[in-house]
């Protein structure tokens, strides 16, 4: 009796084992696809920040979403991103390549009833008359982008991700597609893992449902990303936990301190040995996946293009700031008059009665409409605001005037191209610094070997900067963007549960 009792919990655990998916641990894993950089898709992704910046970009655009009362800033094209996966959307699945990304909450895919938009015949397109779950919605919707945006309607299906069957998600099948981003890029459509505050439609995220349907034993998932070129697998993507194969050491956790992006915040940040000041007393940064690069403030990447010897531009007004202002600024500073008033004591800004602003801002449709003289008053004022920041740091570093002020006139030969990345020469990537961020009261430092990105081969072979420039005002900034160049070296874990997201050494 005891043996047939024996006998047939072995065969019930058996069973058990042969239903259970192979991610039986608790984890489900979702490969992601890895796709090389190329000349042509940099010289697209330019064209689409230029359109961005020249229409409603991403330095220049807050926008209100949904029902939300959460500023979303549309910081990306999506045309450089460079990890994706696949998904199954509808019974039985149709099939769609996305961005998993922490920086937006939607799920989209191009509708079969896109008609009018070039770039949804160049891709998959999501017909929900072929899936039985269906389920009719029908509300409008729309989400700005750094250049362009998409719009459509919201519909109600199952979506499968990996072993996992989402039910009754609320998606956006879009009907129209702007800018060369969508026409060009490798994928269908996107998965955002943000939170629900910077949802259009303050629609539920496919990742809050995978935990209230109890689809993941823990409230966490985590990023690896494969950045060894010669390597077929791109990385993973694991929800429900980490894969300890994934990294090395411990994490270090941060909190997360505005819910919307998982934004954190960091501390100062360094070239080589030197601090950059800026960040000194901590600056946000968004964790981000669907962002291929780095961005921040525009006085720290001129002083990173400096110091990596990257194409920059040359800045006229800056120059003028520092030869007709240097040594004034200099002295303003030295008596102790408050950085943020030495540009306004010079009248090169004035205050509104909210904050600083150049002279040549004063209403939205005026500063549109300004002509060029105001615009170069509008120029001078930031050249100034931006020479403030770095003859700061140069009176921490205990430098002499006259050598500061030298100094500060070649970073005016360094500031960031608007097209966006900056190419540097490969023959010198053996001496170039390494840079640090200080994140948790801890460095997590890159090499020239990590931050820079190569395309093409031999003669052929170009060299990207993997800084880009973003300059978002307070509150809200000074910020910076942690895209997949960080990621890629630091194996990343968000945790949902506990509002962090933590960093570590990724194997």
């Amino acid at each position: 009796m005891g043996n047939k009792i024996l006998l047939g919990a072995f065969c019930l655990w058996a069973l058990t084992c042969l239903l259970l998916p192979a991610n039986s641990n608790g984890l489900v894993r979702i490969g992601l696809k890895k796709r090389r950089l190329d000349l042509d898709t940099i010289k697209s992704a330019r064209i689409a920040r230029r359109e961005g910046k020249s229409g409603a970009g991403a330095n220049s655009m807050v926008q209100h979403l949904g029902s939300t009362d959460a500023d979303i800033i549309p910081l990306k094209n999506y045309l450089d991103a460079q990890y994706m996966g696949e998904i199954g959307i509808g019974s039985p699945p149709q099939n769609f390549t996305v961005i998993f990304d922490t920086g937006s909450s939607n799920l989209w895919v191009p509708s079969s009833k896109c008609y009018f938009s070039i770039a949804c015949y160049f891709h998959s397109k999501y017909k929900s008359s072929l899936s039985s779950t269906y389920i009719k919605n029908g509300n409008s919707c729309e989400i700005h982008y750094g250049s362009g945006s998409i719009s459509g309607f919201l519909s109600q299906d199952n979506v499968q991700v990996g072993d996992l069957v989402v039910k009754d998600q609320v998606l956006i099948e879009v009907t129209k597609e702007g800018s060369l981003s969508f026409v060009l890029g490798k994928f269908d459509g996107i998965l955002g893992l943000g939170f629900q505050e910077i949802s259009v439609g303050n629609v539920v995220p496919v990742w809050y449902n995978m935990v209230r349907q109890d689809l993941v034993d823990d409230e966490v998932f985590s990023f690896w990303l494969n950045r060894n070129p010669e390597v077929k697998e791109g990385g993973e993507l694991v929800f429900g936990g980490v894969d300890p194969k994934h990294f090395k050491g411990k994490h270090t956790y941060v909190p997360v301190t505005k819910k919307g992006y998982w934004q954190i915040n960091m501390g100062d940040f360094l070239i080589g040995n030197h601090s950059t000041g800026l960040c000194k007393e901590g600056c946000a940064a968004i964790v981000d996946s669907g962002t291929s690069l780095l961005a921040g403030p525009t006085p720290i990447i001129t002083e990173i293009n400096h110091a990596i010897g990257a194409e920059g531009v040359v800045s006229a007004e800056c120059k003028e700031v520092v030869s007709q202002y240097g040594d004034l600024i200099w002295e303003l500073l030295i008596s102790g008059v408050k950085p943020s008033k030495v540009c306004a004591q010079l009248g090169l800004c004035i205050f509104n009665g909210a904050k600083y602003a150049s002279t040549g801002i004063e209403s939205v449709v005026e500063k549109e409409n300004k002509e060029g003289s105001s615009a170069g008053d509008d120029l001078l004022c930031t050249a100034c605001e931006m020479f403030v920041i770095w003859v700061q740091n140069q009176l921490r570093e205990k430098e002499t005037k006259e050598a500061a002020i030298n100094y500060l006139d070649k970073l005016c030969e360094s500031l960031p191209s608007p097209m966006g990345e900056s190419v540097i020469d490969c023959n010198r990537i053996s001496t170039l610094p390494n840079f640090s961020f200080t994140i948790g009261d801890k460095p997590f430092s890159l090499t020239p070997e990590q931050y820079v990105l190569k395309t093409g081969e031999g003669i052929a072979q170009v060299c990207i900067s993997g800084f880009v420039a973003l300059d978002v005002p307070p509150p809200r900034g000074p910020l910076w963007i942690l895209g997949d160049v960080f990621m890629g070296v630091y194996h990343t874990v968000f945790d949902y549960g506990n509002l962090e997201v933590g960093f570590a050494e990724a194997a």
